[in-house]
């Protein structure tokens, strides 16, 4: 029997293997490295909100500092949300409260390539920081 063919047949099934775990491998570690910095950033943004005198320079500030977090940290996203929950700014001064911060990022895996692998997938967190009872909040 002739078997030299088969031979370029494993060799092409082996290869086709070998590059689909490569590209399986590059999609988890662009979603676990997205994933930690998202957290990092959402981190950034409550502590920058929870700083700011006011509910408006808060929310601005957060956006502002997840953004840059999540560029320093060099991570694209297709689409990133920044959501801040300013209520505590509403309470006393004397009183204890946080603002909290939630991030989403959609992390792009279309340019992967790899058969069964949504376009983007979502990373969220969300961190708390709380506000100095002892100093004046704005509405």
């Amino acid at each position: 029997m002739n078997e030299q063919g088969s031979v370029t047949v494993e060799a092409m099934l082996a290869i086709t293997a070998i590059v689909l775990i490569i590209l399986f491998g590059v999609a988890v570690g662009r979603i676990t490295v997205a994933g930690a910095a998202v957290e990092a950033a959402a981190r950034d943004a409550a502590r920058q909100a929870s700083i700011a005198r006011t509910a408006t320079a808060a929310s601005t500030n957060a956006e502002a500092s997840a953004q840059q977090s999540l560029t320093s940290q060099g991570v694209s996203c297709t689409a990133v949300t920044v959501k801040v929950n300013t209520k505590g700014f509403s309470r006393p001064v004397g009183v204890p409260a946080d603002v909290s911060a939630t991030v989403s990022c959609a992390v792009p895996l279309a340019d992967l390539a790899f058969p069964g692998l949504p376009g983007n997938v979502e990373r969220h967190a969300t961190s708390i920081s709380p506000l100095d009872p002892y100093r004046g909040r704005g509405r």
